[in-house]
């Protein structure tokens, strides 16, 4: 305890210092907001405004002077001022809502129901493909499965994950006799269009690119084949079944797209 309170008195006596200086660093910015910091700190909020104040003048950064105001008014007590200017830092494109969440003086604002509504906001804003319903529209394929094909053989186990706060899904694929692939998988909004982009230890490449329909997901390209050097037209299809089950439908074509054969059928069976 006495250990504390001389590093406040040090912290303060150092602060103090500081602003005695003025004259000969009057375009010190930065240390006026270190003084700031130094001295909420110290528990000194009266003199850590003085020096914030300070610090805006000599035009230290805006979002950052906000930030600390924002702290200050908070530990003196003042929410309704605190999230004003959180509110007004919003206003002027600000979304690092971890910065505000993770904060340990603003954080003491949640449970206020404009601060609760501010966080939410700006989660949206900072994770967008989280909040976007265009980005869920293969999650029905998230999960844990074993997959079997049409003969009920077990052809091997996926399991498909979201990533990125929602902007991709990651697939990583073990087949029955050991072999690995992974894909992934995500919106794209400039066009409108899911992708997936696939690799397999093989050498097996497929690029497709689609949307929902009325079967499912389908997606159209093409497959290359890097041990043969050769590419190929390719279609995959994702059905959801009413028993909760996904039939996962490959096919090739041989002749720029006017056939198909299969290629591969599996149907997905979440794990228990």
């Amino acid at each position: 305890m006495i250990l504390e309170k001389t590093s406040k008195i040090l912290i303060l006596m150092i602060l103090i210092a500081a602003m005695s200086v003025e004259a000969q660093e009057p375009g010190d910015a930065a240390g006026w907001f270190a003084a700031a910091q130094a001295a909420r700190e110290a528990g000194d909020l009266e003199r850590a405004r003085e020096a914030l104040e300070r610090a805006a003048a000599e035009g230290f950064v805006p979002a950052r002077v906000s930030f600390e105001r924002a702290r200050l008014l908070a530990a003196g007590g003042d929410r309704d001022q605190a999230i004003a200017v959180l509110e007004g830092m919003a206003e002027n494109g600000f979304t690092g809502v971890a910065f505000i969440t993770g904060d340990p003086i603003l954080s003491t604002l949640a449970g206020d129901e404009r601060f609760d509504r501010l966080v939410a906001e700006l989660t949206a804003l900072a994770y967008p493909c989280e909040n976007n319903e265009a980005f869920r529209a293969f999650d029905f394929w998230v999960g844990d499965w074993v997959v079997h094909g049409p003969d009920g053989a077990l052809q091997g186990t996926n399991t498909i994950r979201p990533a990125e706060r929602g902007c991709v899904l990651l697939e990583n694929w073990t087949s029955a006799s050991g072999g690995t692939g992974m894909s992934i998988n995500y919106f794209d909004q400039s066009t409108g269009e899911w992708v997936q982009v696939w690799h397999a230890e093989g050498g097996s490449q497929i690029h497709i690119r689609g949307g929902m329909g009325d079967e499912g997901m389908r997606l159209v390209g093409q497959i290359h084949y890097v041990a043969t050097n050769t590419t190929a037209p390719f279609r995959g299809l994702w059905t959801p079944l009413e028993d909760g089950r996904v039939r996962q439908y490959f096919e090739q074509s041989s002749d720029g797209g006017e056939t198909w054969t299969p290629w591969f059928e599996g149907f997905y069976t979440r794990k228990k």
